[in-house]
């Protein structure tokens, strides 16, 4: 009976520390963003710089680990690894969510977007598993001897570091974000007719200014009981919202596109019926200036001969984009963006985006942008 509960807890344990680890291995550079997040939090901004690293070391020490527990290998280090793991995330996510500091914990990346209650309460289960483990190492036996065990470990490792460096160079191998090819970007911002919107509850904290009674009560009781009209009874302090019911979002709410004097162009940059080539520089302080520079040339040649309207996004101050036309002039327009949803239009800095009508025709990483020449052949030869 405990070995079968032991096998059972080792499946599980070890596929979800591996698809944990793949998820958001597929997309590390989203990964450190929310690292970033928890440096904040927690006041050791210095580790900033170092967040990638962190995101694939993380992401490939939960595969590996995870790997390692279904095959058996080095049982007592495995099962030591994962609770070590397990503790570190379960506290991380009831930080988040007593303190309501980080909204999303990330655990599976864009994939399954988690509350930090629903992330905790998953670390739990994930920990009750991992301690069945724990304290019965003996009877996790391996499939290999030690030698193809340590073998096949190392390759193992070899694979998951090689998973976080090639999507952090080339975009993830899955989009799960709402700037994904195919995406309609102005559908993407729609409410369709009829959909609810977030529904919210007010608590009101009342006092009795003749008796000093005070009373707690939500907006409903407030008006059904008519003691509004009583002016006896005072509001004090601000009403306190809650979130009741949660309603329709849509999947790109936060997408404000203005040029330098502050006026919206949102509609009209990723509503264009032609081709746009839009070129993302969400921090141009840290941007690859080889590659802007090569895109700047290929967005001048495709302007000047096939008419397409070519934009730099960033969320720079416009000092900023004037200190970098000194350096080279740009040919492109340029218009300014929050840099949370430019992080979510494509993971590189740059990065570019090919949209046509509002959806996203193609979407590249600036190390594997295409010549100008085969621009033109795949997109605008007739």
């Amino acid at each position: 009976m405990k070995n079968a509960l032991v096998w059972i807890c080792r499946i599980l344990v070890g596929l979800l520390f591996i698809f944990s680890g793949l998820i958001k291995a597929n997309d590390p550079l989203g990964f450190s963003y929310k690292l970033v997040e928890y440096f904040e939090v927690f006041h050791i901004t210095f580790l900033d710089s170092l967040a990638v690293g962190i995101a694939i070391i993380l992401c490939a020490l939960e595969m590996i680990m995870g790997f390692a527990l279904l095959i058996g290998a080095r049982a007592r280090t495995t099962v030591w690894g994962l609770l070590l793991l397990i503790i570190f995330f379960a506290f991380l996510t009831f930080y988040s969510a007593f303190f309501k500091v980080v909204q999303t914990c990330g655990c599976f990346g864009d994939a399954i977007p988690l509350t930090p209650w629903e992330s905790f309460g998953k670390d739990l289960v994930l920990l009750l598993l991992t301690l069945v483990l724990f304290f019965n190492p003996d009877k996790i036996k391996p499939l290999f001897s030690r030698k193809p065990g340590d073998v096949a470990l190392a390759i193992a490792t070899v694979v998951a570091l090689g998973v976080g460096f090639y999507t952090y160079n080339f975009l993830p191998v899955i989009d799960f974000l709402p700037y994904k090819i195919g995406a309609n970007l102005p559908d993407e911002m729609k409410v369709p007719p009829g959909a609810k919107p977030d529904e919210y509850e007010l608590t009101y904290n009342l006092k009795n200014k003749a008796t000093g009674e005070t009373k707690t009560m939500t907006d409903k009781e407030y008006m059904k009981t008519g003691i509004w009209k009583d002016s006896n009874w005072e509001v004090v302090g601000n009403p306190e919202s809650r979130l009741v019911k949660k309603g329709f979002t849509p999947k790109i709410v936060d997408l404000n596109i203005t040029d330098m004097q502050g006026n919206d162009y949102t509609q009209e940059v990723i509503s264009n019926p032609f081709y746009n080539l839009i070129i993302v520089a969400y921090d141009l302080n840290h941007t690859n200036d080889e590659a802007l520079r090569t895109l700047n040339t290929i967005a001048l040649n495709l302007t000047e001969n096939y008419n397409v309207r070519s934009i730099l996004l960033t969320s720079n101050s416009a000092q900023d984009v004037l200190a970098l036309e000194k350096r080279y002039k740009l040919y492109t327009e340029v218009f300014f963006a929050d840099g949370v949803p430019l992080k979510s239009m494509v993971r590189a800095n740059p990065g570019v985006l090919l949209l046509k009508n509002g959806t996203v025709i193609n979407k590249w990483h600036y190390h594997t942008m295409p010549t100008y020449d085969e621009l033109v052949k795949a997109y605008f030869q007739e």
